[in-house]
């Protein structure tokens, strides 16, 4: 991988990892510990779009300067990197254009989280919703530092 070329795909990589991972880890929980679970939601809920669409141009970017800038296709860490980048796009993808639209859907039917049964179906399809939204979310942190950890192996 060309040098120049190389040091912009790592900081796409970083972009990606430290943006998902300063969202999940610091961003939500602040809002969450600060404000009711509904009004937390409400913030949050306006944050997922950018957040969404961010993560999926930073993995189509990667891609596109992993592609453009590494012709050592018979490298391990070709393949691999090749291959987690692929999933990653999949992913976002799927989380911005399904996941995403669908729990914003369930959630306009529900009046209140912190009020009312826990147990209704709109419920507990937003926690199912929720639950793949979060999974998918930590999927593409792995993924990405993954992506950070067999770069080097790229340079070859």
């Amino acid at each position: 991988m060309k040098v120049a070329w190389f040091s912009v795909y790592n900081l796409v990589l970083a972009l990606w990892v430290g943006g998902i991972a300063i969202f999940t880890f610091i961003v939500t929980p602040a809002i969450f510990r600060s404000f009711g679970k509904d009004l937390a939601g409400e913030i949050v809920g306006k944050l997922f779009p950018g957040y969404f669409i961010y993560t999926l141009v930073l993995t189509l970017l990667a891609l596109f300067l992993f592609l453009l800038a590494n012709r050592e296709a018979l490298l391990p860490d070709y393949r691999l990197s090749l291959s987690l980048l692929l999933l990653s796009v999949a992913v976002s993808l799927f989380v911005a254009f399904w996941v995403h639209p669908t729990t914003v859907d369930v959630k306009k039917t529900i009046a209140s989280f912190e009020q009312g049964p826990s147990d209704t179906p709109a419920k507990k399809r937003f926690a199912r919703l929720h639950a793949l939204s979060a999974s998918l979310n930590l999927l593409l942190l792995a993924d990405g530092i993954v992506l950070l950890v067999v770069a080097p192996g790229l340079k070859k």
